[in-house]
């Protein structure tokens, strides 16, 4: 059976690892990943707007993995709309890395419970197999940690290097052309990347459990026994 302080340890890590469970399946779930304000270039250069003008033609759109909304500002009133990604805007998109991010997240919720489950086994029991003791809780925290880093860095490279706000943006939009003015990443892409720091932290809780830490034990008072006790 492990020691007090090992099954303290592994039940915060796999109390830590549920957690993950939950925010990357929240985060998956939720459209906002990303926010920011489009321009409709189209209708400002229609009139020529200037700077104060410009106001009436800036809009709003927020998104994640699945869906998203938008509000069209073009010089007549803002048109909110609600569109998804799957299955006919993903093909106007990097099709492949947004898929990929998904497949991570995905393989991040396996990692998660495997770990989850492990960490609860060495809670109760020393295993006899090392892929079942600290070592694979390691290594399944390790990869779910890898797998939600992979979906952030991917998505940053999704937003970053292939314009995926103003792509989304100007999704069957055959008059008018949206240019992005700003861009903020939302709570669900921080969700992701607070999963991954708590798998780094079970990374810190499975090595300080393999410690030794040596015991302290009582002193015991020498007694001195005399001739004269002996004779008692």
């Amino acid at each position: 059976m492990p020691g007090c302080f090992k099954k303290t340890l592994f039940a915060l890590a796999s109390l830590i690892s549920f957690v993950s469970f939950i925010l990357i399946v929240v985060a998956m779930g939720t459209p906002k990943w990303m926010t920011g304000k489009i321009l409709c270039k189209t209708g400002a250069d229609l009139v020529n707007a200037t700077d104060p003008e410009l106001v009436k033609f800036i809009g709003e759109i927020y998104y994640g993995l699945f869906r998203g909304g938008k509000i069209r500002q073009c010089g007549l009133g803002g048109r909110h709309s609600k569109f998804t990604i799957f299955p006919h805007m993903v093909k106007k998109l990097n099709t492949g890395l947004h898929v990929m991010i998904i497949i991570f997240l995905c393989g991040a919720i396996c990692f998660s419970l495997v770990s989850f489950g492990f960490c609860i086994l060495n809670a109760i029991k020393v295993p006899y197999r090392a892929i079942k003791g600290p070592a694979g809780v390691c290594l399944w925290n390790f990869l779910a940690g890898g797998f939600v880093v992979l979906a952030v860095t991917s998505f940053m490279a999704a937003v970053k290097l292939h314009h995926l706000t103003e792509r989304i943006a100007n999704f069957r939009e055959n008059v008018f052309r949206f240019v992005v003015l700003e861009e903020c990443f939302e709570d669900c892409f921080w969700i992701c990347v607070a999963s991954a720091t708590a798998h780094a932290v079970n990374l810190l809780l499975i090595a300080i459990s393999g410690i030794n830490f040596p015991k302290i034990k009582p002193k015991t008072e020498e007694v001195n026994v005399t001739a004269e006790d002996i004779m008692y």
